[in-house]
């Protein structure tokens, strides 16, 4: 359980969870407003180990920060220490946590993880595959955010280098509603209370509030179904690892839907604006068909006065030939605005179908990954019993695939490997990661060290049956994320396991990402 950062810890009222639960949402009033920053950038593939520190932002202005970056045979090393924080409250009664992000130059900000807080002290020790990036630290409102918001309380600074890494931060009041949502937060002390479980029920309010009852029903219900579990737990007095295991995966889902709603909610906007626009022009025509019957009759009418002026004082040949060439003007003039109203009924047409035909592709397309993703998890199930998650595609091998105290592959794990070599070579653009897993036997830094080899010896192997290097990573986490008690030789063997995460863009989701607690979570339920 994370510690509190100062005396007063935040505790979300049960009114508050009430209002969470769509009793009086409200679609916060920034949702889809975006904030470009640019911050400092390095590559680190070569250079060792080197501290980077960290500039406080001005109303966060006493505290300092440091990180040790060094560079790992597959990956880097983070560890990250911060001194003087203040509650993270102190920007919004929304704000629980603080996360730390690794920015590309690309612009692509990855979460590398929500800093342990103890009494004004915060630290984050992580791994991250970017070779190149600028580091900031946000205020969250729970650990599991998708991208940062812009209350930016910490930079990297980094001396002698050109590389600018600029990206979007969510506007303010993002994450807020109108006051009365959260009115009812109190502040107290409570040291028993997991901060994973405030962060949960905050996630699951904000999530409602971006509006996910409509555009994300189901990943909403699943989400409010997880924090009563978690809640379940926290009254029952299990085990502070489980309650906060459990929050974090409501935090998770929560957050999935929120980002489903925004996505949804943007492209329903988008369709309205667009209906919009064909109004205009619809309406547009209609202007121009009535001014150009004015602008014909204005003509007739002067042409009949000037003809009738004529007819008094001239001859009837010339009368006739000025009917003739009135009637000659009033017949283009007519022609004129028929053309027009044809190439505006056109161009209306025109639209509708460009609209109809992307809507159509982007139905296609996210059935495509759909298909995909569930004939993958099929082939999986075939080989290693495999789950759907908010990561991708999990699946578990257990110890009895590896020696005892080892990291040599038996021949039923080679055998099951090859396997799943032959499934992931026929999608070239997944991802593998391989995440190693121990019981709590032995010292932290054996178990760091067998995780990491177990996870390194599958990896190789896949790399020997021909899965790209770089399309295969390997992680060690050692007894750090545990699915069951390490109190019964039961729980002990379930702990040993090596996890093979499969994401990637093909297949959708979020995907990605070393997460050790969702996995431990997601495996617990």
């Amino acid at each position: 359980m994370q510690k509190p950062l100062i005396a007063g810890t935040l505790i979300i009222a049960a009114s508050m969870f009430a209002a969470a639960q769509g009793q009086t949402a409200a679609s916060p009033s920034a949702a889809n407003s975006k904030v470009v920053h640019t911050t400092k950038a390095m590559h680190y593939g070569q250079v060792g180990t080197v501290k980077i520190p960290f500039q406080a932002s001005e109303q966060m202005s006493g505290a300092t920060g440091e990180a040790k970056i060094e560079g790992k045979k597959n990956n880097i090393e983070v560890d990250a220490k911060f001194l003087g924080l203040e509650d993270p409250s102190k920007f919004g009664l929304e704000y629980l946590t603080y996360v730390l992000w690794a920015v590309s130059p690309q612009g692509r900000a990855v979460n590398l993880g929500e800093l342990t807080l103890d009494h004004g002290k915060g630290r984050l020790k992580t791994f991250t595959d970017m070779q190149t990036f600028g580091m900031i630290v946000t205020a969250e409102p729970y650990a599991a955010v998708s991208q940062p918001g812009n209350t930016v309380v910490f930079e990297n600074v980094v001396a002698g280098e050109d590389i600018a890494a600029t990206y979007e931060l969510l506007a303010k009041g993002t994450y807020s509603s109108v006051n009365t949502h959260i009115q009812d937060a109190i502040f107290g002390i409570d040291p028993t209370t997991p901060r994973e479980l405030f962060e949960a029920r905050n996630a699951v309010r904000i999530a409602h509030l971006s509006a996910a009852d409509k555009y994300a029903p189901l990943i909403i219900a699943k989400a409010d179904e997880q924090l009563k579990e978690a809640e379940s737990a926290y009254r029952s007095k299990q085990d502070k690892r489980s309650i906060e295991a459990a929050a974090r995966e409501a935090a998770q889902i929560a957050e999935e839907a929120r980002v489903m709603a925004v996505k949804q909610k943007a492209e329903d906007e988008a369709q309205t604006q667009a209906a919009a626009d064909k109004k205009a022009a619809d309406e547009r025509a209609a202007r121009a068909r009535a001014d150009a019957d004015a602008q014909a009759k204005a003509r007739a009418d002067a042409d009949t006065a000037r003809a009738q002026a004529e007819m008094a004082k001239a001859e009837a040949q010339k009368a006739a030939a000025e009917a003739a060439r009135q009637k000659q003007e009033a017949e283009q003039a007519k022609a004129e605005a028929l053309a027009q109203q044809q190439a505006l009924a056109a161009e209306a047409d025109k639209a509708r179908q460009a609209a109809a035909q992307s809507d159509q592709l982007r139905q296609q397309a996210e059935k495509e990954k759909q298909d995909l993703r569930a004939r993958l998890l099929q082939q999986l199930n075939t080989v290693l019993a495999t789950r759907d998650t908010a990561r991708g595609l999990i699946a578990n091998m257990s110890d009895v695939l590896i020696k005892t105290g080892s990291f040599e592959l038996l021949p039923g794990a080679r055998e099951r490997l090859a396997k799943v070599s032959g499934i992931v070579l026929a999608y070239p653009t997944l991802h593998l990661s391989v995440e190693g897993h121990t019981d709590s036997v032995g010292s932290d830094e054996y178990n760091q060290q067998l995780s990491e080899k177990r996870a390194q010896a599958v990896r190789d192997y896949f790399v020997q049956q021909g899965i790209p290097s770089d399309a295969v990573a390997a992680s060690g986490f050692g007894k750090t994320a545990p699915v069951a008690s390490n109190d019964t030789a039961d729980g002990r063997k379930q702990n040993r396991r090596v996890e093979l995460v499969l994401s990637g863009d093909a297949i959708g989701g979020l995907g990605g990402g070393n997460l050790p607690n969702e996995t431990a979570s997601t495996q617990q339920r």
